[in-house]
């Protein structure tokens, strides 16, 4: 027996390792925020015009999210999750040949699809290794590898822009060819990769999809993710350009408060792996908003350097957990329709666009408070529905 538990263990082992460098390529999609602020100083970009390019890499999640659930009941979630991973290798590399506005559009649209496709088929390839009880924290450990890398696309960015090692003329743009090789390498580890899916009863349709949107706590478990991914790419985009407003410091010094962010969100998403474990998702969820809450009115009031760090910070701590509570509460609603719901939940992404664009019309017209604000109603909206969430 002891011999049979050491087995499992590798196999499980063998099994996760591969899936958890998938979720590393997922949080390539947060190298937006960075590369979006550096082609608005390269094009001198007006704020609309630069948060453009985070609501379109989040548009095709509107399109893609569903009818990938569907992908996956034919061909299996890990060929749709290798399918993800080529698109968005290809989306890295487009950007060797430039940076001028076209260019961007397009790398940006195919690292958005990719996205779109992975984070759908991804999460759910989760349910097929762990049971539901540990579900949440093993999704929250995802999010750490994932918020890992990024945390690293704007150092890399940085490094590309300054250093003194020869980057092939490419500067900041380094960033995206690391990137594509690391997604290289994904390809091959999940491919050799043995795992055992279930298989659905049925196919479903895309009108059978959007009618789970009629069920109450699927809705709220929707608008909740866009409220989270809006904040997420909301914060990751406008941090910098506050300090920039409040403090004239250049985008490479200011751009470290994007760091800040991934750095709590980091710590935060290998926390709360542990934690779930032992609070119930309710109560963690709970002071999690109420840390964001915090952080906006932070940045709303505030004008030192310090405390914008302070704010951002508590914003990435208390976004860091979010999306892996309100996934796992909406897969869990409804256990026998996975594929579906995941579609639906990662459709809610596309509060990426949403965010962003209302934030840019905002920071025009009020400056960057006014971004912030649009943050924050998001924030209410979260405190609302953590009375909804299952003990």
């Amino acid at each position: 027996m002891a011999q049979s538990f050491v087995t499992s263990r590798k196999s499980f082992v063998i099994q996760i390792l591969p899936v958890m460098l998938c979720f590393f390529v997922m949080g390539f999609v947060d190298l937006v925020g960075t590369a979006s602020n550096y082609v608005q100083k390269d094009l001198d970009l007006t704020d609309a015009q630069a948060n453009l390019f985070p609501s379109l890499v989040f548009f095709w999640f509107l399109i893609f999210s569903v009818p990938t659930g569907m992908l996956m009941n034919r061909i299996g979630r890990k060929h749709t999750v290798l399918i993800s991973l080529m698109v968005t290798a290809v989306s890295l590399f487009i950007p060797v040949f430039g940076d001028s506005y076209i260019v961007m559009l397009i790398s940006f649209s195919l690292l958005g699809i990719g996205n779109a496709i992975m984070q759908t088929s991804l999460n759910p390839l989760v349910t097929n290794l762990i049971s539901s009880d540990k579900l949440a924290s093993t999704l929250t450990f995802g999010q750490f590898v994932k918020a890992i890398a990024s945390f690293l696309a704007p150092v890399i960015a940085a490094w590309g822009a300054t250093t003194v090692f020869p980057t092939f003329g490419l500067g900041w743009r380094a960033l995206f060819v690391i990137y594509a090789v690391i997604s290289f390498l994904s390809i091959s580890l999940l491919a050799a990769t043995p795992i055992d899916e279930e298989r659905p009863d049925r196919a479903s349709g895309i009108g059978e999809c959007i009618r789970l949107l009629g069920r109450p706590f699927v809705l709220l478990c929707f608008i909740g993710i866009m409220c989270h991914v809006g904040i997420d790419v909301g914060t990751n985009t406008t941090a910098p350009k506050i300090i920039m407003e409040r403090l004239a410091l250049p985008l490479e010094e200011a751009g470290f408060a994007t760091g800040i962010y991934f750095i709590f969100r980091t710590v935060g998403c290998f926390l709360g792996a542990f934690i779930l474990r032992t609070v119930s998702p309710r109560l963690f969820f709970a002071v999690s908003v109420l840390m964001m809450l915090a952080g906006m009115g932070i940045l709303l009031v505030c004008s030192g350097l310090a405390p914008i760090y302070v704010g951002i910070g508590l914003i990435g701590f208390g976004n860091s957990n979010i999306f892996s509570v309100v996934f796992s509460q909406a897969l869990m609603s409804a256990p026998t329709e996975k594929n579906e719901v995941s579609g639906l939940m990662i459709m809610g992404l596309f509060g990426g666009t949403v965010f962003p664009l209302a934030m840019g019309y905002a920071a025009d017209a009020m400056g960057q408070i006014g971004a912030v604000a649009v943050m924050t109603a998001g924030v209410v909206y979260l405190l609302c529905y953590t009375v909804k969430i299952k003990r």
